[in-house]
């Protein structure tokens, strides 16, 4: 399901309940186009998500940390001018439209109470949060400004007159009566999720879909039907629903899923499983903005020694050949007096194959000697090469290992995650150090979840964590588990004799945490840590080990759910 207007109402009314009366107590904007407001109300502190993404645009109560910027933006320098401290007294969705108003109540520099209204309008790529007078309507300010050339039918600028977007003459599903409904459905020639679409308004296409799945289905009772759908969505049943081609949140089980359903989870509100559906998605799409220089910078060292390796493992391939250079160096020397000046080629006999004719390439602009001695140099050339090719190849692999396991971790690291790898990268002396850029305050830890049984399980998310882990915090009685031959996480099972169970669900969690997180039929290596050694000299993260044992788990999606430790 999309954020429609039915998920905007239905979310409106949760945090209607939860938040109203609620005081603001912190203001954030930890990314371009997302607000965190802390908001204490019924004894708790309670953090409101306003992202104005033009993929994810969505409004909702979060548990999900937040890395915020060194120096707050002007917007939320405005959002704290005018709503820190203020008291939350309304929130209301305009017509089953996807635009929110968040009202708030404050005091001004001369004591006056003052309504301060936070609109936000979820409408894909034309997303926006901006901050209003409600006393004379003016923008105070915006997290998007748009003139009048960008937009004819409004700007968006500080000190605008706010315009609503245009409303959609269609019927409001919640509000409409039951013989406007009984005529809009009959005069409809076919019951379709775009001819209900098209007559009422905000329903999503999935919502839509839903709907027309059921009133074709009771076709004698379609006002019941529809009545029915409406009255199951409060208190509803909040299903994350993951099918054969997509994922899906719902506010209850959609009957047009059914057939195509692969796994369906429930949850306890409509908060708790927007972060289940945006959680991943939108922590991806932030690495690939903030991470993109470093993911640049990765895949040109990775090119670069990708091509040193091919460029000695063709040096080694010719030292094979040395002799051959000798031999025909000697056989020059040894017939110089047949060898043509100024000549391309001489066909020698070669007394080291029963004197067999040997065709030997010449230079015409040398002289017979120097042909001679230009083999002799390429012979020593290759000879002296080939001891230390087989060390610079060895050197050339550890690179491209580390550099892929780097590369991996960027691809499943959180916004947070990314100082410290950077920090690795300017150690391993990757990347410059910038006398401008912040210290990173605190090491992050490892990402901690609970099997089945109650055992900690232990996830490394860079290669820092992955040596503090294995060869520091873990005791040499617990195991480790790593994906085989494969970029992943080192992740640890607190116990000297792990359940079957366990050990499934801490390779489960490996896979999931490696470059192959979306494969089937992962090979994950377990080893007791005792038999794991870092050599001397290693990149960080790179052990080595016996003794081990390989699983093989297909990763589910859901698995960091399951075993999160609250």
């Amino acid at each position: 399901m999309s954020f429609d207007g039915v998920f905007t109402h239905l979310i409106t009314n949760e945090l209607t309940d939860l938040l109203v009366g609620g005081r603001i107590s912190k203001i954030h904007q930890p990314y371009q186009n997302e607000i965190i407001l802390v908001i204490r109300s019924q004894g708790k502190n309670h953090k409101l998500l306003l992202s104005a993404h033009p993929s994810y645009a969505r409004v909702q109560l979060t548990d999900i940390a937040y890395q915020n910027p060194e120096t707050p933006p002007n917007f939320v320098m405005m959002l704290r001018k005018y709503l820190d401290g203020a008291i939350l007294t309304g929130i209301s969705q305009i017509e089953n439209d996807r635009v929110i108003h968040f009202t708030f109540n404050k005091r001004d520099e001369l004591g006056d109470l003052q309504n301060i209204v936070l609109v936000v309008e979820l409408m894909g790529r034309h997303s926006t949060i901006l901050l209003l007078n409600e006393a004379n309507g003016k923008i105070l300010d915006a997290i998007k400004h748009i003139g009048s050339s960008q937009n004819t039918y409004r700007s968006i600028l500080p000190g605008a007159i706010y315009v609503a977007p245009p409303k959609q003459a269609l019927l409001n599903p919640f509000t409409v009566t039951d013989v406007t409904l009984f005529d809009a459905l009959s005069q409809l020639p076919e019951i379709t999720a775009k001819a209900l679409q098209q007559t009422f308004q905000g329903l999503g296409f999935d919502t839509a879909q839903e709907l027309a799945f059921r009133l074709n289905k009771n076709e004698n009772k379609k006002v019941l039907t529809w009545r029915a759908f409406f009255e199951s969505l409060n208190p509803g049943r909040p299903t994350l629903t993951v099918t054969q081609t997509k994922e899906f949140f719902t506010p209850i089980a959609f009957q047009a899923l059914a057939k195509t359903t692969v796994s369906a989870t429930t949850y306890p509100n409509f908060n708790i499983l927007l972060d289940a559906f945006y959680g991943d998605k939108a922590e991806r799409d932030r690495v690939k903005q903030q991470g993109g220089q470093l993911l640049k910078k990765v895949e040109n060292e990775l090119a670069r020694n990708q091509t040193k390796l091919k460029k000695r493992q063709q040096t080694l391939k010719e030292s094979e050949n040395a002799e051959e250079y000798r031999q025909k160096g000697e056989l020059l020397t040894t017939f110089l007096h047949e060898v043509p000046k100024g000549g391309k080629k001489v066909v020698l006999a070669n007394y080291y194959d029963e004197d067999r004719p040997l065709e030997i390439k010449l230079n015409p602009a040398l002289s017979p000697s120097q042909n001679a001695q230009k083999y002799f140099h390429r012979y020593q050339k290759l000879k002296n090469a080939v001891k230390l090719i087989y060390q610079q190849i060895d050197e050339a692999k550890a690179e491209i290992a580390y550099l892929e396991s780097v590369f991996a971790q960027i691809e499943i690291a959180g916004p947070m995650d990314l100082d410290l790898i950077s920090e690795e990268l300017i150690a391993q002396g990757y990347l410059k150090k910038n006398s401008k850029r912040k210290k990173v305050a605190s090491k992050s830890k490892p990402d901690e979840y609970t099997a089945s049984d109650g055992t900690t399980i232990l996830v490394g998310k860079n290669n820092l964590q992955n040596d503090q882990l294995t060869l520091k915090t873990a005791r040499k009685t617990d195991y480790w588990l790593h994906t085989k031959d494969i970029p992943g996480s080192h992740v640890i099972i607190k116990s000297s004799q792990p359940t079957d169970a366990t050990i499934l669900e801490a390779a489960e969690l490996a896979a999931y945490f490696s470059k192959y997180r979306h494969s089937a039929q992962v090979p994950v290596d377990l080893v007791q840590v005792k038999y794991i050694k870092k050599p001397n000299g290693a990149k960080p993260g790179y052990v080595i080990y016996e003794n081990q044992k390989t699983y093989y788990v297909t990763p589910e999606a859901d698995i960091t759910t399951r075993l999160k430790k609250q």
